[in-house]
């Protein structure tokens, strides 16, 4: 049985679309996967399509579908995607009517639902991250969509699906699923659905693995970032794999790249749990066996969950911002009295905040460690002050303060931008998996 050839189109949202395509035409594919739905974003889009009930998938599925259907559809790659995001119907029907604009009528879209457990969610259900319950957030719940594993992908394919769109399903399944549909391995072989979440793992975030998220000048040097491209993983039926790209692209696959991308987001790499296995990634193996080709064996696994990890959407608080710059000499003092001057303010005028932020960019953002510049003072800085609040209201007030230290501040202010938002965040519980059943609804373009 020959290898299976998968590429990963994109490894987020808002990802590069030229990869994808370069893939698609050099890449000599059996599968194109999108991985492009964090949890936050799904919250996000379940919101939009509270909205709008036709809203609510991925941004730049028609851009992504006009760019790559068209090769796909002349070389049979089929092409599986998480962008239905909280709507996978309308996305595929979405993808559905691209391909008829494209002159690719009767092409089989199909969408994968039964991710979005809002209605059986059990109200005492225990929060993951912190203490309380799903009953504890209220009426403040805009979302809960439970990880999904293979089956719907692998029921779509046997539909003879040439596009799947999913909602929320674990980001290694994406891949799995086509490896398990081609080589007809059993639902219950841990072994081998262990070894194909490694590759599904290393595949999910895209460019990571060829170089990007990687480069570090003088000591990790990766060449023509600005032409990063996307890897390809070739698997065999017996589950040993080897990652690539296509040879003129940019970037680099080598051990040290797998092994930064294979120990992302574990937690424990003897039990990464899924939701079609319990993957142990301690006896991996990776070998260059020669450039930009690295062999991946040793993964395996133990029996699935019996619940599923769902992330649960919510209404949580307002947060409000401002920034102002100041530059030249005596900066870094003009701009710690800018702070101060605005602490004061939010004091006086009684805004309340939950939590804040005042910082120095450049100084003291993101090191936090650090507030004293002891070798040189530096040329410019950037004052910001980010607060969470209770209401919109106090919100839209901590940028407000922040743009009057145009004429109420230090000297020298300038190019102040300001914002407020509401914020939806994301907590996890879980459910049993029998309350869980994907469906799999068909369009014809």
């Amino acid at each position: 049985m020959r290898p299976i050839r998968i590429g990963a189109g994109a490894g987020y949202s808002g990802d590069r679309i030229e990869p994808a395509v370069e893939l698609v035409e050099d890449g000599g594919l059996d599968y194109l996967v999108f991985e492009c739905l964090a949890e936050r974003t799904i919250a996000l889009a379940q919101k939009a399509k509270l909205h709008d009930g036709k809203a609510g998938f991925d941004p730049l599925l028609t851009e992504r579908m006009m760019a790559v259907l068209p090769g796909c559809v002349k070389r049979g790659i089929r092409i599986i995607t998480n962008m239905g995001a909280a709507n996978p119907v309308e996305a595929a029907r979405e993808v559905a009517r691209t391909a008829r604009k494209l002159g690719f009528a009767g092409l089989r879209v199909a969408a994968v639902t039964g991710d979005n457990v809002i209605d059986v969610l059990d109200p005492a259900s225990e929060l993951l991250e912190r203490p309380g319950t799903v009953a504890s957030l209220g009426n403040r719940i805009v979302s809960a969509n439970a990880y999904l594993g293979i089956d719907g992908i692998v029921d779509a394919l046997n539909m003879d699906a040439q596009v799947i769109v999913t909602g929320r399903i674990s980001d290694p399944a994406l891949f799995v699923a086509p490896l398990v549909h081609g080589f007809g391995w059993r639902r219950d072989d841990w072994a081998m659905l262990g070894q194909a979440t490694v590759i599904g793992h290393l595949l999910e975030c895209a460019g990571q693995v060829t170089g990007g998220y990687f480069a570090d000048p003088g000591f990790k040097d990766v060449p023509d970032l600005a032409r990063l491209g996307f890897p390809i993983a070739e698997v065999s039926a017996d589950g040993c794999a080897v990652l690539t790209k296509v040879p003129q692209s940019g970037g680099r696959l080598t051990v040290a790249t797998c092994k930064e991308q294979l120990v992302y987001e574990i937690l424990d790499p003897a039990a990464y749990v899924q939701p079609d296995v319990i993957a142990d990634f301690t006896h991996v193996r990776l070998a260059e066996i020669e450039k930009d080709r690295i062999a991946v064996s040793g993964g395996s696994g133990h029996a699935r969950p019996e619940r599923l990890k769902v992330s649960v959407g919510y209404r949580d608080s307002f947060v409000g911002e401002g920034q102002i710059s100041y530059a030249g000499s005596g900066a870094l003092a003009r701009a710690r009295l800018a702070l101060d001057i605005v602490a004061e303010r939010l004091k006086l005028t009684g805004v309340a905040m939950a939590e804040s932020r005042f910082e120095l960019i450049g100084v003291n953002a993101v090191d936090v460690r650090n507030d004293t510049v002891t070798s040189h003072e530096p040329r410019e800085v950037r004052a910001r002050v980010v607060a969470r609040t209770d209401t919109m209201q106090d919100a839209v007030r901590i940028g407000n303060e922040v743009e009057t230290l145009y004429t109420n501040g230090p000297a020298g202010g300038g190019g102040v931008t300001k914002s407020a938002k509401e914020v939806v965040a994301v907590v996890s519980t879980l459910i049993p998996r029998a309350s869980v059943a994907p469906h799999v609804h068909i369009e014809v373009a």
